[in-house]
């Protein structure tokens, strides 16, 4: 590896690496219809001096911010690096987001140029932000956008020269302004240097040894600063190749064409390829051949081959706890999860479970550079050298957020054992009084409640409710089984009212919840009930159900399925 001043910036990465190994595939995309096209060092160094010599010729003003919107692709983070090496500033734009929000960023960070990628109104926001586009706002069409009548990155590049010797950036300068998902309120815009983002590379190398030989499969949002940080930085330092998925049909087939040794995903995920196998394979029928000598080790890797991860060294996983028999079944299979955490506010360098030391229900202990403390009122409190450089067009804000010697308040509450691993216990403000007068903590009680295979997402509420009560969305898979007659909302009503009543024995008396409601829609990130990092939007769902509980209460049913 060479010294690391040449790759000072992801900009100075990329020139790096085109410079030294040129023939190296760096991007792998799969195009439609089996069409899958390769991308070399050499071949997007030349595509982003074009288009960076094409952004220039348009005499923005310097440091402008440039909107870059669509699901992750190749072109994402060849667009990213042509915004930074013309030297502008990249606004990500979640490809989820609804109309409303989608202009309200738009507005609020004063983008001047929307840089328009893979969207597709299927599994994405296009069909709610393609009404909303502002007239006479500058638009470039990358390839597998939108067939809109704008300048097209193909044609662009074919018709414009590269640049030769690009103004490299200086690492303290503003690189990206990244809004916040948020679980409340309006999106705030976290503004971070090209140092903040690539301080984790240190940290990154010390606990799982990065080197250029990795494969990753970025599917999570690019526009959240996880998958900017696990795939796109990190793969931009070290040279390694990274694969695209083209969506959840080709999920499976995605992860074996990229056979990834480093694997990033959200529990809802690891919960589904779970689930997959169970339906093939039942869990008896895995109990009997994973015990067998020998040929309970050809069946666990079998099982990781079919998955895509025989060859995955370091699983990660992240934004909510696993349940610990997800977490064992895994550890069996020969895949320890290593759970990491982070925010937007500190490009997610926060906090990490290192191999051989996980602790089932931590988030692991601090990165290098990073101090940890828990204050009075259980908030954990982390300074951090990736801490942003503060909140775009809200000069005062980020003093509210900081304490006096520089001290994130994450907003989280915790718990740190004598190791020194961080257990999140639930949100600050999450805390909810019933109509006795007593504070519930939803999240541990919601972590419980997810222990059942057919339950995909749980919201523990009841503000000024006797008791607190419990929203149940099922899985697409339980939805099938039940259209298909496989179960039977009977048999559920059982499980879900023992479920109810293990879970109730387990807890406080003021924390025992009256009854569940299994809800008829699915909460997605399209409709607004799911962040784009999987994590639910409270007061969306408390604003959309909690009308119904007094009638609920009335019923004096332990499980309801809403009608």
């Amino acid at each position: 590896m060479s010294n690391a001043n040449e790759r000072a910036t992801q900009v100075h990465c990329l020139l790096h690496w085109e410079k030294h190994t040129p023939d190296n595939v760096y991007l792998t995309q799969p195009c439609g219809n089996g069409v899958v096209k390769t991308y070399t060092w050499k071949q997007v160094g030349d595509e982003v001096r074009r288009m960076a010599a094409y952004l220039q010729s348009l005499n923005l003003p310097p440091k402008s911010n440039i909107g870059l919107l669509g699901r992750n692709s190749a072109h994402w983070i060849m667009a990213d690096l042509a915004i930074w090496m013309a030297g502008h500033v990249t606004v990500p734009l979640y490809p989820t987001l609804n109309g409303e929000t989608f202009s309200y960023i738009l507005e609020h960070s004063d983008t001047a140029l929307l840089m328009l990628g893979k969207m597709d109104g299927k599994a994405d926001g296009w069909k709610e932000i393609a009404p909303v586009l502002p007239e006479g706002l500058p638009i470039i069409g990358m390839p597998l956008s939108p067939k809109l009548n704008v300048p097209q990155w193909d044609d662009i590049i074919a018709q414009t020269a590269p640049l030769t010797n690009p103004e490299l950036p200086d690492p303290d300068s503003l690189a990206t302004i990244v809004y916040t998902s948020g679980s409340t309120g309006r999106p705030k815009g976290v503004m971070h240097s090209f140092r903040t983002m690539i301080v984790i590379i240190n940290g990154m190398e010390s606990i799982w040894g990065f080197s250029n030989k990795e494969r990753m499969l970025s599917y999570l949002p690019l526009a959240h600063v996880a998958e900017r940080a696990a795939v796109e930085t990190t793969s931009l330092y070290f040279g390694f190749q990274v694969f695209f998925s083209e969506g959840l049909d080709t999920f499976q087939q995605d992860l074996q064409r990229a056979q990834p040794t480093i694997f990033f995903s959200v529990p809802r995920l690891w919960t589904k390829f779970y689930l997959g196998v169970h339906e093939k394979l039942p869990a008896k029928k895995q109990k009997i051949l994973f015990n067998i000598p020998i040929l309970g080790s050809l069946v666990k890797k079998k099982v990781l081959k079919q998955l895509g991860m025989d060859q995955v060294r370091a699983a990660l996983t992240g934004s909510a706890p696993l349940p610990p028999n997800i977490i064992a079944w895994y550890r069996d299979l020969g895949l320890e999860l290593l759970d990491v955490y982070g925010m937007s506010e500190n490009f997610a360098y926060s906090h990490a479970s290192k191999p051989g030391e996980m602790r089932v229900g931590y988030v692991g202990s601090v990165n290098p550079g990073v101090e940890h403390r828990i204050a009075e009122n259980g908030e954990v409190q982390v300074k951090s050298p990736g801490q942003m450089l503060g909140y775009y067009k809200m000069p005062g804000k980020m003093d509210e957020e900081m304490t006096a010697d520089g001290y994130f308040m994450t907003g989280d509450r915790g718990e740190i054992d004598e190791r020194g691993r961080l257990r999140i216990t639930g949100r600050v403000k999450e805390l909810f009084k019933t109509s006795k007068g007593k504070y519930v903590a939803p999240v541990p009680i919601e972590n419980k409640l997810n222990n059942h295979p057919k339950v995909e997402v749980v919201c523990v509420t009841g503000p000024s409710e006797p008791q607190p009560f419990g929203l149940l969305m099922l899985s697409l898979d339980a939805i099938k089984e039940l259209e298909r007659g496989e179960i039977d909302k009977e048999t559920l009503t059982r499980e879900f009212h023992s479920l109810l009543e293990e879970v109730n024995q387990s807890l406080e008396d003021h924390e025992a919840m009256d009854y569940v409601v299994v809800v008829k829609d699915q909460w997605t990130m399209e409709n607004g009930f799911l962040t784009p990092t999987m994590k639910i939007k409270r007061n969306v769902i408390e604003e959309r159900y909690m009308p119904n509980a007094g009638h609920w209460v009335t019923r004096k049913q332990k499980v309801i399925w809403e009608d």
